[in-house]
């Protein structure tokens, strides 16, 4: 039987096999939809991208981190807990020779986000679990990675509506059953980074273990 893989669609590493573990929860992001997100990206940021930084929350496979570094991007920090998935990430950023505009990260979404001491990317990738209210226990906590007037892409199991005032839709889109949304950032920092300010979070927490999405 084939081993399942994705594909870089665009820019340096264009046309690398991503191998899709077997792991729950993992659904990497299919190619036509990086393509879409990188066309919005390139509309907004008038396809300027070497002065970016890049956060992938939930990392899986790598397709978007990765496919984000391929398009030129000054860095791509990737987020993972599973060891699996940590395992193949840097095995492909090594066969890559990508060590040093690619950086990962072994931990949880959430603890990732509350260590931060201050907003230093343009563009969150969240492409979480579903039905587990990650989102709704993320919005809380993005004004400390996220710059103001920096991007936000969200993949989620339903169409999603109720995002903070602090985030402003720009592009939303249908794969199959998967909703895709790009939000721009666009309120004072403060504001983002007081939780008490939002509804709370959902009661209970992700497993230990819990991998990344990204789509199927």
């Amino acid at each position: 039987m084939k081993k399942h893989q994705v594909r870089i669609v665009g820019g340096e590493y264009r046309r690398t096999p991503i191998p899709v573990i077997e792991a729950e929860h993992l659904r990497p992001t299919p190619d036509r939809v990086r393509e879409t997100l990188f066309n919005w990206l390139s509309h907004f940021w008038d396809g300027a991208f070497a002065d970016k930084r890049v956060l992938d929350l939930f990392a899986g496979t790598g397709a978007l981190g990765f496919e984000a570094a391929s398009r030129g991007v000054a860095h791509a920090r990737l987020v993972e807990c599973s060891p699996a998935a940590l395992a193949a990430l840097r095995k492909l950023q090594i066969r890559l020779g990508a060590t040093a505009r690619v950086s990962i990260h072994a931990g949880d979404a959430l603890a990732f986000l509350r260590a931060q001491s201050g907003p230093e990317y343009d563009l969150l990738l969240l492409d979480p679990p579903f039905h587990q209210g990650w989102i709704e226990r993320l919005w809380p906590l993005l004004g400390r990675a996220l710059r103001p007037g920096g991007l936000a892409y969200i993949e989620t199991e339903g169409t999603l509506r109720d995002f903070p005032p602090a985030f402003s839709l720009l592009r939303e889109a249908r794969a199959g059953q998967v909703h895709v949304l790009l939000l721009q950032f666009a309120a004072l920092q403060k504001t983002m980074n007081n939780p008490e300010t939002w509804p709370s979070p959902t009661p209970g927490g992700p497993p230990p273990n819990d991998n990344d999405t990204e789509t199927a």
